[in-house]
């Protein structure tokens, strides 16, 4: 991007102050008006425009917090735009956008930032009163192996006793959508459209650690990937820098090196789709024996691309493949580290599409009311002929076009593949550093289990009676966590906190007991220690999804009833 502007004063930083000079020497930080119109966060500027720019600044900080923000009088929100654009510039860690619900959401690295970002946003830049929601935390959706041992450590064996929850939903929406969905023993969902034009069979499963953190780091060059693709089904090649094919080149040889083993041969020539937004940690592999698509690699062989040829509705599965894994089933999460593998897709007989009964009562009804009416004149019969025509016109696109049932049938089978397996939440986590003297050591490990932290390295600084701590911690369990540890001890321990990774939650949050021991562990509910349950029920209670929860168990128990009387 280059953009032309002009400098209308020079400042020198002196301190608080700003003194206003006609040049400033070099070696000096300066301070540039005029240029808000052109600089978001980082820019170059040159008087040639052939200078070569300079790479954006990197921080240490990811944003990982964002809350909503709205303004308490509606009609200040023009002054909350221009106050959040206004922070957007002058903080370069701070992210502001706007969801598709239409809310104005603030991103922030943490506690501490986001309380700044705030008190910046009322104080000199909006200048107005807002009203902020509790934050979101960010998770992911994923699935697992199927683990060899129960929540008790006991061995599973061959039964797949993770499975008791899915296998009970399993039943339902077998019940729900008999006609249509077909679940098989190894996980493979096989579902038809509503007008049984289109079928597709799903399988999922996890990839391998490494492959998803690497294309976690490069959604960058995927995306360009795709942007490359589009243009030369266009029929217009894109013009694209000699090092950034190197770098695509260099990302297909580092995935051909990770997908090791017989399940992952030729893995990498086979990819369909990445996901979600075509840029996301999740990928769509074609096993479809009779349909040699060309893959997602085709524009570094753009020889080759031209001979390849996409069937009809390619694009519908990519589509539901994107939409599933934008949003999962267990709280519409984003989805991580999940391959998607279409096994089968056919594209069924339309001449008769067979409707459903309920369809075929009506247009029989339909019928014999048009056969009485034929009786009464020859006008009448001719225009119920056509109303006829109309109405079994009508029947055949009743469902809507092809290419939207398969949309919706790739999503819905992608969903219920994923619930075939293990499935497990995935938490941001903290990278956290605490300086602690030896007096206070205990009180500093005693706040870390009791937020879900994990202690990954102590040592003691040598010539000091000071302890470096290192710790994993929940994004979730972070609020007010360096307060609590500071009066603990007493200010002697002070923490940093910064966003390091994703990590996988052990615990299953649709797990319940089932053997003796295991109540015994656990209690008949077995929703004390189960933090990924108590994750998910969090995020659907505040995206208002429904929640699996008793309020009261025993009404007749209360302690008002004998009152009320």
């Amino acid at each position: 991007h280059l953009s032309c502007c002009s400098m209308e004063n020079l400042y020198l930083l002196m301190g608080r102050e700003l003194e206003e000079l006609e040049e400033v020497p070099a070696g000096n930080i300066l301070g540039i008006r005029g240029l808000e119109e052109s600089v978001l966060k980082s820019a170059t500027l040159s008087d040639s425009p052939v200078c070569p720019p300079f790479t954006p600044l990197n921080f240490e900080a990811t944003p990982i917090v964002r809350v909503a923000i709205e303004p308490k009088h509606p009609s200040e929100m023009p002054k909350l735009v221009r106050g959040m654009r206004l922070l957007n510039q002058a903080d370069p860690c701070a992210e502001v956008l706007i969801q598709e619900t239409g809310e104005h959401v603030l991103v922030t690295a943490g506690e501490v930032h986001l309380q700044r970002c705030l008190d910046d946003l009322r104080d000199r830049f909006a200048k107005i009163e807002i009203s902020v929601s509790k934050p979101i935390i960010p998770f992911r959706e994923t699935v697992i192996r199927p683990p060899k041992v129960d929540m008790v450590n006991e061995d599973l064996g061959r039964q797949q006793k993770v499975a008791v929850i899915h296998q009970v939903k399993e039943e339902a929406s077998q019940a729900r959508l008999s006609d249509t969905l077909r679940l098989g023993p190894d996980g493979l969902v096989t579902l038809t459209t509503p007008n049984r034009q289109a079928l597709v069979s799903v399988r999922a499963g996890p990839l391998p650690p490494e492959v998803t953190g690497l294309l976690e780091s490069s959604s960058e060059l995927i995306r360009t990937l795709e942007l490359m693709n589009m243009s030369l089904r266009e029929g217009r090649p894109m013009d694209v820098n000699p090092g950034t094919l190197e770098d695509i080149v260099k990302l297909k040889d580092q995935l051909t090196s990770l997908f090791q083993g017989r399940k992952w041969r030729n893995a990498v020539e086979r990819i369909w789709a990445f996901g979600p937004r075509r840029s996301g940690p999740n990928i769509l592999l074609n096993n479809i024996k009779e349909y040699s698509r060309p893959s997602v690699w085709q524009c570094l062989d753009p020889a080759g691309a031209e001979a390849a040829v996409l069937r009809d509705l390619d694009n519908s599965i990519i589509s539901g493949f994107q939409l599933a894994t934008l949003s999962g089933p267990m709280c519409e999460e984003p989805l991580m580290g999940v391959c998607f593998s279409i096994e089968r897709w056919d594209m069924l007989s339309s001449a008769n599409p067979v409707a459903p009964p309920e369809q075929r009562d009506l247009m029989e009804e339909y019928s014999n009311t048009l056969e009485v009416s034929q009786s009464t004149s020859e006008e009448m019969t001719s225009g119920s002929n056509k109303a006829e025509q109309r109405f079994d016109s009508a029947s055949a696109d009743c469902y809507g076009p092809v290419s939207g049932q398969l949309i919706a049938a790739t999503k819905e089978a992608c969903r219920h593949a994923f619930q075939a397996q293990p499935q497990r939440l995935m938490a941001a986590m903290y990278t956290c550093d605490i300086m602690a003297t030896a007096e206070v050591l205990g009180r500093v490990y005693g706040v870390l289990g009791k937020r879900e932290g994990r202690v990954l390295l102590e040592e003691m600084k040598e010539g000091t009676d000071m302890f470096l701590i290192k710790a994993v911690l929940p994004i979730a369990e972070s609020f007010g966590f360096a307060d609590e540890i500071r009066k603990r001890t007493s200010g002697l321990a002070s923490p940093q906190l910064v966003f390091s990774h994703w990590e996988v939650i052990n615990s299953d949050p649709y797990w319940v007991p089932t053997t003796e021991e295991e109540y015994l562990h656990f209690g008949e509910k077995a929703d004390s220690e189960n933090q990924a349950l108590k994750y998910m029920n969090a995020v659907r209670r505040r995206k208002g999804l429904y929640v699996e929860e008793k309020i009261v168990e025993h009404a007749e128990k209360q302690r008002t009833l004998s009152k009320n009387k």
